[in-house]
C-alpha cells in the first residue's frame, strides 16, 4: 500500500458525518419513545435510479437471518443550515465526503465497515439525472463524483450506491446519507466524544490558505470534542502524519469507534438516545427500505448484541496513481469476496452456520504420468489452474493450451489405448470428468465448465496481514492509528 506525503491542493471540508449519524441510529433500536419524534424526522431518497442489473441479494438461511450491507454516505454541501458550519466551497451541491460499506455478517455478532477512499478512480456505472435521462458509463472516473452526479443539493446516493454495487459485486440493502450539521447536532447531543488529537492542531492546519501558524485550534492528547470542535477534528488533513485524505479518514474510524463506545457505554437508554436520534434524523436521508422509525428500529435490534471487539473498520487497499489514487487488486477484490462468503477479517465463519468440513482431498500419486492441458472454456486461466492441481498430485505437465473447441461443459479426460490405467488416476482429480478413449499417444486433460465453477467457488485467498493488521476495532485504544506516516 502506497504512502506518500502527498498535498492535493483542495480547500474542500471533510468528515465522517454519515458513519456516525447511521450506525448510531442503527444501534438505536427498541428505544420504543423515540418512535414519532424520529419518524416525523426521516426523508427518503427515490429509488427509481438503481440500477437494473444489480448483485444478487443474499440468501437467508433457515432462521431468516442474512447478511445486510449498509452504504453509509457523508454529504458535504453548503445548503441550508450547512452553510453556518462550513463544507464544500462549491456551494449547495451536494458531494459525497465520506463513504462506508457497511457488512453486518449473518450471525449478528460481527460487523466491518469498509472506508472508500473519496479520490478513488472508480468505474461509474450509468445513473438516473434529474431530467429523467441516464448518463453514460464513465470508467477511471473520481469516486465521489458518483454523488454529484446531476448537480442537486441533495446528491445523488443511488448513483453512488450503483457504483459501489458495481466495485464490489455485493447489493447494497440501505442505503444512509446524512450532512455535517446533522453530525454537529449528533455530538452536541451526546456531550461530546471523547478522543485522541495526536498532536497540536493550528489554524494554519484547518485552513491551509491562511498563511500563517495562527492559535492552537485543538491541543494534543484526550480532548472532549463536540459541535464544530468535533468536525474540526474529523475534517482536518493538514499538520497531521502524512497530510492525506487517507490519513485522515484512519481518524474518522477512531471517532466512529469513540462515538458507538460512548453510545453504547450509557446503557442504551431512551433518555440518552432521544436527543441523539432527533439529531442524526433531522439530517438524515434513506433508501425506501429504511424510510419509517419502525424500519429503522427493527433494523437496529439485530445489531444491537455486537460487541465493541467485534465492530471493525478498514480502508480498501490503496495505491497513488498521480494526484489520485488506485483501489490495489486483486487485494480489494478479496476483501470483498471474504465479506461475501461471510468470513471475518482474520478468516473466521461469521454466517451463523456451521463450518462445513473440506470435501477430502484425493489420494493420487502422479509420479510418472505426463499428462497435456488444454482450456475447453472461454474462461481465461483455467489450464494454468488444472495444470497446479496437478502438478501438486506429482504429475508431469508437458504443455498447456486453449482447445480447439471452447465450448466444453464437462471435462474429458483424453488417452490412448496403452494409457488407460493412468487415464483413471488423472480422473480422480477432477470428479465428473469424462473418459474418452481416442487413437492418440498420451494422455490430455481438456477442462470444462464444471471445473471453471469449482476453481471460481474457491475460497479466496487469506488477506494480507499488511492489510488486516491496519483495521480498527472499536474497542481500540483511542490514540492508535490515526495516521499515515
Amino acid at each position: 500500500m502506497g504512502v506518500r506525503g502527498r498535498k492535493p491542493k483542495r480547500s474542500r471540508k471533510r468528515w465522517v458525518i454519515a458513519i456516525v449519524a447511521s450506525l448510531v441510529v442503527l444501534v438505536v433500536g427498541g428505544a420504543g419513545a423515540i418512535y414519532l419524534k424520529l419518524n416525523a424526522n426521516i426523508s427518503t431518497f427515490d429509488s427509481a435510479g438503481l440500477s437494473k442489473n444489480r448483485p444478487k441479494a443474499a440468501a437467508a438461511d433457515a432462521n431468516g437471518d442474512t447478511a445486510v450491507n449498509v452504504l453509509l454516505i457523508g454529504s458535504d454541501t453548503r445548503s441550508g443550515e450547512n452553510g453556518k458550519l462550513g463544507g464544500s466551497a462549491s456551494g449547495p451541491i451536494g458531494r459525497s465526503d465520506t463513504t462506508i460499506l457497511l457488512h453486518v455478517y449473518p450471525d449478528h455478532k460481527h460487523a466491518v465497515g469498509v472506508s472508500i477512499p473519496r479520490d478513488s478512480l472508480v468505474d461509474i456505472p450509468p445513473c438516473l439525472l434529474p431530467n429523467g435521462t441516464w448518463s453514460p458509463d464513465q470508467p477511471k472516473a473520481q469516486f465521489n463524483s458518483a454523488f454529484s452526479m446531476g448537480n442537486t443539493a441533495k446528491g445523488n446516493p443511488a448513483c453512488t450506491q450503483n457504483t459501489v454495487e458495481k466495485m464490489s459485486g455485493m447489493r447494497i440493502d440501505h442505503t444512509m446519507v446524512i450532512d455535517f450539521a446533522g453530525f454537529a447536532a449528533m455530538t452536541s447531543a451526546v456531550h461530546g466524544v471523547d478522543v485522541c488529537v495526536p498532536n497540536n492542531i493550528y489554524q494554519g492546519d484547518m485552513n491551509p490558505n491562511l498563511g500563517y501558524q495562527g492559535k492552537v485550534v485543538l491541543k494534543k492528547g484526550m480532548q472532549n470534542l463536540s459541535g464544530q470542535q468535533a468536525l474540526d477534528y474529523v475534517r482536518v488533513r493538514h499538520g497531521v502524519g502524512d497530510n492525506s485524505d487517507v490519513g485522515r479518514m484512519l481518524r474518522q474510524q477512531a471517532f466512529l469507534s469513540a462515538l458507538i463506545s460512548k453510545v453504547k457505554g450509557e446503557g442504551m437508554n431512551p433518555t440518552t438516545l432521544l436527543p441523539l436520534a432527533d439529531a442524526a434524523t433531522k439530517s438524515l436521508t434513506v433508501d425506501p427500505g429504511l424510510g419509517s422509525a419502525t424500519k429503522l428500529m427493527s433494523f437496529g435490534l439485530t445489531l444491537k448484541n455486537i460487541d465493541l471487539k467485534n465492530i471493525q473498520f478498514i480502508t480498501a487497499p490503496w495505491k497513488y496513481d498521480g494526484p489520485r489514487i488506485d483501489l490495489v487488486h486483486p487485494d480489494v477484490d478479496n476483501l470483498f469476496a471474504e465479506l461475501k462468503a461471510d468470513r471475518t477479517l482474520d478468516g473466521a465463519n461469521a454466517s451463523g452456520k456451521p463450518t462445513p468440513k473440506p470435501k477430502p482431498t484425493p489420494t493420487v500419486d502422479g509420479t510418472g504420468i505426463d499428462v497435456s492441458v488444454f482450456n475447453g472454456t472461454t474462461t481465461d486461466g483455467l489450464a494454468g489452474k488444472a495444470a497446479d492441481a496437478l502438478t501438486a498430485k506429482k504429475f508431469t505437465v508437458t504443455s498447456t493450451a486453449t482447445a480447439k473447441s471452447q465450448d466444453h461443459a464437462t471435462t474429458r479426460i483424453e488417452y490412448g489405448s496403452a494409457d488407460a490405467t493412468q487415464a483413471k488416476t488423472v480422473s480422480q482429480l477432477f470428479p465428473g470428468s469424462q473418459l474418452v478413449p481416442l487413437d492418440i499417444s498420451g494422455i490430455n486433460v481438456v477442462v470444462g465448465q464444471d471445473f471453471a465453477k469449482s476453481a471460481t467457488a474457491a475460497a479466496p485467498k487469506p488477506l494480507p496481514t499488511t492489510l488486516t493488521q491496519q483495521a480498527r476495532s472499536a474497542d481500540e485504544d483511542a490514540c492508535s492509528k490515526l495516521s499515515y506516516g
